[in-house]
């Protein structure tokens, strides 16, 4: 049985289905451990697999390269998946319309919040001017907030970093501390865990409630769109 897998192994390693294979094994076993603990968001399962993913890597000695050469297939996937969030927000888009004002008000405050929330933390702790500006778009997607990050001077790669863990944290946390602070009002609830942790807080809001789901993925994109005007500006100011 060990030599069949280690056989698996050594053909997969030298092929792109290294990183594909292992990405959707972890992810399925996060996911499975996710419904096991009935969808606890301390079991989130974006976080499982990335803490199985991370080690094995480690041992098995595989550059990220080699491993991103099968995993960029899914995430090739994140734009068809991203496109697929209109549906659910065509169904409430009658409630989009009567929320839209509350909807640009919170938007533009939790997009300049979470910005400088970070920046001034980090910059308190004494981080680097090169972390800083990495650190500004961390609330929006992954392809987005890089491209904010080369723009303003800063680390694409540690952008998406922290962005990651931002999504995780939004995810694992959020839910309880809108409960905690009494919100609960969906769409209310959708558009901060939108604002705050993007497409993986997003996934975490479906979970919970489609209302809030689809306002989520509403603020999610807009986010995007705000932070990557306030951003420059921000930073074109302060310095």
């Amino acid at each position: 049985m060990n030599d069949g897998l280690q056989e698996i192994w050594v053909y997969l390693s030298t092929t792109p289905l290294l990183g594909l294979t292992i990405t959707l094994c972890a992810y399925v076993l996060g996911y499975r451990l996710y419904r096991k603990c009935r969808f606890n968001p301390l079991v989130n399962p974006v976080l499982i697999a990335v803490l199985l993913l991370v080690p094995l890597l480690l041992v098995s000695d595989t550059p990220y390269s080699r491993y991103f050469d099968g995993a960029q297939f899914v995430h090739f996937m994140l734009g068809p998946a991203t496109v697929a969030l209109a549906i659910p927000l065509y169904r409430y888009f009658h409630l989009v319309r009567r929320s839209a004002p509350a909807i640009g008000v919170a938007l533009v405050c939790g997009s300049i919040t979470a910005v400088l929330s970070a920046v001034g933390i980090a910059w308190l702790l004494g981080a680097s001017r090169e972390t800083l500006l990495s650190l500004a778009p961390k609330s929006v997607t992954t392809p987005v907030a890089m491209g904010i990050a080369e723009q303003i001077g800063g680390l694409p790669s540690l952008t998406a970093v922290l962005v990651i863990l931002s999504g995780i944290t939004g995810a694992v946390l959020g839910t309880g501390t809108l409960n905690l602070i009494r919100v609960r009002d969906w769409r209310a609830r959708g558009i901060a865990m939108g604002v705050a942790s993007h497409g993986i807080g997003t996934a975490r809001a479906f979970n919970v409630n489609e209302l809030a789901g689809a306002f989520s993925s509403l603020a999610m994109g807009l986010n995007a769109l705000a932070t990557a005007v306030l951003v420059p500006a921000l930073i074109a100011i302060l310095t």
